[in-house]
């Protein structure tokens, strides 16, 4: 029998790997997306995130025929639900990045966290500590001032960035309560929600896309090298929405969200490293530096009792059992 440390050590090591793949391939794809859309023109982000989902399905199938993922049930209604809330974000993101300057979007992004910590205050009556509060605020304030720069704000690029907001921290509140309450792995999560994804993605994308660039994806000038980037971001896209159902579903969207700000520290970095030093100052640097210290502050306080309480118990959890930050599934630890 496993003692109660060897399976905390285990624990750890899951959670640590399900983090690192999840800021590997979400960087890896925006910095393939970047040279993809900036260098070879490719600017149909609606489209290609289609072509994601239709990917991911592809492998899901094929997983699935092999044996590696079991037969499980969503009900219709809890998987249309999803599929909006997952598509209103993907469009809302596209749409508010075109109507609002660099700034607001990325204070729309920021604002996603203060959103999912509503979303978990009113759905599960969670309780946050003070600490855990201000680690919270400390990211905010650190990734704020690395990445906001000029903002301007209308009337339609709010609406568009309220509807992205709300809708993004729906669809990630949606992947932990859906994994919770219908004993759902990351795999077959995906399996059930990506078809569904990707076709009706690959319905709007291409009309989306064109009212957005004024461009038509089928008089793009396809090549090999845009071919070969295409066919590289849709690999990475697959790791991409695995690790975040993984990493969802293992700790909360709160979560995700604060230790998630990881990567745009990152890819900032990478940024400055492989497209030039335009941007980086002092004051960007400082940003960064007060940003890490909130991720770290956060995953010691909300790790601590009575740092990030459930009030209720899930309808799922075993008797007597509270949800917490670190409690993870026996589905997921298969993964």
């Amino acid at each position: 029998m496993m003692s109660s440390g060897s399976k905390g050590d285990n624990k750890a090591a899951i959670d640590a790997a399900a983090w690192l793949f999840n800021v590997v391939t979400s960087v890896g794809i925006i910095l393939v997306n970047k040279a993809l859309m900036a260098t070879y023109g490719f600017t149909f982000a609606t489209t290609l995130t289609g072509l994601h989902f239709a990917t991911t399905t592809v492998l899901t199938v094929v997983f699935r025929w092999m044996g590696y993922i079991q037969s499980s049930n969503l009900p219709h209604s809890e998987l249309f639900k999803f599929v909006m809330f997952a598509n209103f974000s993907i469009v809302g993101m596209n749409v508010s990045l075109m109507w609002n300057s660099v700034g607001f979007y990325q204070i729309a992004k920021l604002s996603m966290i203060p959103v999912s910590c509503f979303l978990e205050v009113v759905l599960d009556k969670v309780r946050y500590s003070r600490d855990t509060k201000l680690s919270i605020g400390l990211v905010l304030l650190g990734v704020g001032v690395c990445t906001v720069t000029d903002v301007s704000v209308n009337f339609k690029g709010f609406v568009s960035a309220l509807i992205a907001v709300w809708s993004t921290a729906l669809q990630q509140y949606y992947v932990h309560y859906l994994q919770r309450k219908y004993s759902l792995g990351s795999f077959n999560l995906l399996g059930h929600t990506a078809p569904v994804q990707a076709a009706s993605l690959l319905l709007v994308g291409p009309f989306l896309d064109y009212w957005l660039t004024d461009k038509r994806i089928h008089a793009y000038h396809y090549n090999s090298v845009s071919l070969a980037f295409i066919l590289l971001s849709c690999m990475i896209a697959v790791g991409t929405n695995l690790s975040q159902f993984i990493c969802i579903g293992r700790f909360t969207a709160v979560s995700f969200q604060v230790i998630g700000h990881m990567k745009t520290i990152l890819v900032l970095i990478l940024g400055f490293l492989f497209f030039g030093k335009e941007g980086l100052n002092m004051h960007v640097v400082v940003g960064m530096v007060v940003a890490v210290v909130g991720m770290v502050w956060y995953g010691n306080a909300s790790s601590k009792p009575g740092g990030k309480e459930w009030a209720i118990y899930s309808p799922t959890a075993k008797s007597g059992e509270k949800h917490g930050l670190l409690e993870s599934s026996e589905s997921e630890e298969k993964v």
